[in-house]
């Protein structure tokens, strides 16, 4: 039986890299592509270690621990021990659920195994069947995708959406300090770039914002009108958010993309959320001024934990 070497490491190093961006996902980390590609490329290797006459210490529970923390401080670093172990033990995690729905749908289609004289024997090639390569290639980005979807539906579910949350928002060389409330029924999201939506009320910041741009957030139906004259930097990052409230009709808001939104949750854990557009609405959000914006639960599924 020929074995083709290229093919079985580039399809593990396609696998491993793909492990290593979801276990980024799962723990909010902030990554470098190229510590990722290293990783994978150290993850992957490992085909060549059992082709070799070091296969059998390959197989030996110690080294595949000791072979696992370098592919994840190659991948992410090491800061400190309490880092490395959350790292080390969320790509275990991932690696077993992504690797056991694979191994379920492998049996489920399985038709290489036959049985002979009471002994359970397989027939392969060295580029497997088609049924094995299907598996591969479209079952496991399938097993990857949902892995993560029901993933984040879990960080939904823990999300306290009654707590008021502290947002510092940072746009230009403005920093703006509000209260956030998280809330489950905001769905609005950019058409365009699909970055989930956060709404300010104007009422109580207009102050913070160039006279301008409050206009225009009065008006914005005017936008792109010549009697608006506004600053080159702000306008840049101006947008429009179309969106349609119970019994009205289809409406718009002006929207500013800022350079960073940090949410600081109960503990002090801090999340970069900067991912986001930032809504300028000047209806009254809280009666009582118990806060002055309203959260996309997105933000804090997308949002990266930012270290002490």
């Amino acid at each position: 039986m020929a074995i083709y070497l290229d093919v079985i490491w580039f399809l593990n190093f396609c696998i491993d890299l793909l492990l290593l961006v979801l276990t980024a996902l799962v723990l909010k980390r902030s990554f470098k592509k190229w510590r990722l590609l290293l990783g994978a490329l150290v993850a992957s290797s490992s085909i060549f270690i059992v082709m070799t006459t070091l296969s059998p210490l390959f197989y030996h529970p110690m080294f595949k621990l000791i072979f696992s923390s370098c592919i994840v401080v190659t991948a992410f670093g090491f800061k400190k021990i309490s880092y490395f172990i959350q790292n080390l033990l969320t790509f275990y995690f991932v690696s077993f659920i992504c690797g056991g729905g694979l191994i379920a749908l492998h049996f489920m289609f399985n038709n290489e195994m036959v049985i002979l004289n009471g002994v359970v024997t397989t027939k392969s090639t060295g580029l497997g069947t088609p049924i094995s390569w299907l598996l591969v290639v479209i079952g496991f980005p399938t097993i990857w995708l949902f892995a993560r979807k029901r993933i984040e539906q879990m960080e939904v579910r823990k999300v306290k959406y009654e707590d008021i949350v502290q947002v510092d928002l940072f746009i230009l060389d403005r920093q703006i300090q509000l209260k956030g409330l998280i809330d489950s029924g905001n769905q609005l999201q950019d058409p365009l770039t699909k970055k989930p939506v956060m709404v300010i009320d104007m009422n109580d910041l207009h102050n913070k914002f160039p006279k301008s741009i409050v206009q225009q957030a009065k008006h914005p139906e005017m936008i792109g009108d010549p009697s608006f004259v506004i600053d080159k930097d702000w306008e840049e990052k101006l947008c429009i958010i179309p969106y349609r409230g119970i019994g009205q009709v289809n409406q718009f808001i002006i929207g500013i993309r800022p350079n960073k939104v940090i949410v600081t949750l109960g503990q002090g854990e801090e999340l970069d959320c900067s991912n986001v557009i930032v809504g300028l609405n000047f209806t009254n959000l809280s009666s009582e001024g118990d806060f002055n914006c309203i959260l996309h639960p997105q933000m804090l599924i997308q949002g990266k934990k930012r270290l002490a």
